[in-house]
């Protein structure tokens, strides 16, 4: 490929690149180039939105160049503060070790095993002795760490900014370093971090890495970026059922989007938006399953809202109980995979979403109580049995 269609690919679907003139000078070289992405196993599922930057990381590798895949087991032990307007909750090391052995396989669902090199950034961070943090500290200015966004907003508001968060951009940036990364990848909130990186590479005598940002995706709710913490987000290792389910449930706006950054393509025109909808999400439970588990799961969703036999359908199992309406809605929300407010529950409820037994129920503070055998149905596309 010439190198104008080389920085097209790459271009495609990206939000910012820093910049396309040194990224053409580099591939004008002529010799693969090292492309890192860093993720820190702070659970044990990569979700649809990481695969946003990690498709880019696989058009690098089609156009010849190494992937480095940094696993970061160590950057996990701090948690990376972008775009946090609180401190992250520390992980233990054994909790990082057991999310870290499923990254591997979910990452090889998209990138090409062959041209990718698997790094832990604990092997060199992991062995810093006090006095290499120091000086490496040194490198850096409390006033350029206090210049990032969500860091100042924390300050304007009177929240605390702890001393290990501040060294996160710090550890990522030695990452680029040891790597020697001519391209680094992240989403729009990891500017910050990987232009430290180019000042570092700097310092060290090394050529300064080119910045490849990509849109950050929204999650389910179509408002906050996807993240397994707010409960808005589909895995890749979710059941075929539950991705395809979960497709199903975004807006028909929020569907643009998702055909742009998860597929690179537009959104077929003049398809009607439920077929453009189920081909989303077959073509999602395709990529990270199979077409066989795309085919079934889209039938076996036509025969639960389609045709609306729920009689006949697999559906999660909610245990028979007594309780408010919105309550036993938020459970059942629950068990499809999606944290649902009690707002949110009472207007689905309000606006008559909320059936039993085919017949809507419209207070969310009326007592209910489900028997075995019903069929609690919560919107237009989940469901749960009641057993």
């Amino acid at each position: 490929m010439d190198l104008p269609n080389q920085l097209a690919k790459l271009a495609r679907g990206a939000a910012q690149i820093i910049s396309e003139a040194e990224l053409a000078d580099k591939l004008r070289r002529g010799r693969p180039l090292r492309v890192k992405l860093g993720v820190d196993p702070t659970s044990p599922d990569i979700h649809l939105g990481h695969t946003v930057v990690i498709r880019k990381l696989r058009d690098f590798q089609e156009l010849g160049h190494q992937a480095v895949l940094i696993i970061g087991d160590f950057t996990a032990l701090v948690g990376d503060p972008s775009g946090q307007s609180i401190t992250r909750p520390q992980l233990t090391p054994d909790q990082v070790r057991v999310n870290a052995e499923t990254y591997r396989d979910q990452a090889f669902k998209i990138l090409e095993e062959a041209r990718t090199e698997i790094v832990y950034n604990s092997s060199w961070l992991g062995k810093f002795a006090y006095e290499d943090v120091i000086r490496l500290n040194s490198r850096v200015t409390l006033q350029q760490l206090l210049q990032r966004e969500d860091f100042r907003a924390r300050v304007k508001n009177e929240q605390p900014i702890h001393a290990h968060e501040i060294q996160y951009p710090i550890m990522q940036g030695w990452d680029s370093v040891m790597v020697k990364a001519d391209v680094e990848l992240g989403g729009t909130d990891q500017l910050f971090n990987i232009l430290l990186g180019r000042e570092l590479q700097r310092d060290n005598d090394q050529p300064e890495q080119v910045v490849l940002l990509t849109p950050l995706l929204e999650g389910l709710d179509g408002e906050k970026k996807m993240s397994k913490s707010l409960g808005n987000y589909v895995a890749l290792n979710d059941s075929p059922a539950e991705i395809f389910g979960k497709i199903m449930s975004i807006s028909d706006q929020l569907m643009v989007r998702y055909y742009a950054l998860l597929l690179s393509r537009d959104l077929p025109v003049g398809e009607h938006p439920l077929e453009a909808k189920k081909q989303l999400a077959a073509e999602i439970v395709a990529t990270y399953h199979s077409r066989r588990a795309a085919q079934d799961a889209r039938d076996q969703w036509t025969l639960r809202f389609s045709k609306k036999r729920l009689d006949e359908a697999e559906l999660p199992v909610l245990p028979a109980q007594a309780d408010d309406l919105v309550t036993l809605v938020v459970r059942g929300f629950a068990l499809c995979g999606l944290q649902k407010s009690r707002a949110e529950a009472s207007r689905l409820i309000k606006q008559g979403s909320v059936q039993l037994d085919r017949e809507k129920l419209r207070d969310p503070t009326a007592q209910v109580a489900l028997v075995a055998n019903q069929i609690l149905r919560l919107d237009k596309t989940h469901a749960v049995r009641i057993a």
